[in-house]
């Protein structure tokens, strides 16, 4: 009982954070699709740039007239992906050395970062030639 409720209210501190360990777990587990709940447009962003690099299938997001949730079909792609708290500002020059520290490999793996052009991965960052602030990573 007790157990439960604290780590119920210890997950709130980040919805991000729960997303990304409840996608980690059920693609360890071999699944097809997961449930995530609550949904925010943090998750929602962050997924579409997993999505853009075929680390996930489609996704739909659930409007139920809540938090809302989110259902996403995994494809098998995903060694792990976790967020980076607290939120880091990341220069530019900076990048490179994130991704040496965070990802396995220059060839593979994102860093997902909100920069005040939107949350975009760090290639498009960039890209772009913006720091911002790191979300989370994934590979």
């Amino acid at each position: 009982g007790s157990y439960k409720r604290s780590l119920a209210a210890m997950v709130r501190m980040s919805v991000l954070a729960d997303a990304l360990k409840t996608l980690n777990n059920a693609e360890k587990a071999g699944k097809r699709q997961v449930l995530i709940r609550p949904c925010s447009k943090v998750i929602v962003k962050y997924l579409q740039v997993m999505q853009k690099h075929g680390y996930i299938g489609e996704f739909e997001v659930i409007d139920d007239h809540r938090s809302g949730k989110v259902v996403i079909e995994l494809i098998g792609r995903i060694n792990k992906c976790g967020v980076i708290s607290p939120r880091f500002d990341l220069q530019i020059g900076q990048i490179e050395q994130w991704t040496s520290n965070l990802l396995p490999s220059r060839q593979f793996g994102y860093i997902v970062m909100t920069t005040s052009l939107g949350i975009m991965d760090h290639e498009e960052a960039r890209r772009k030639s913006t720091g911002g602030k790191i979300l989370g990573f994934f590979y």
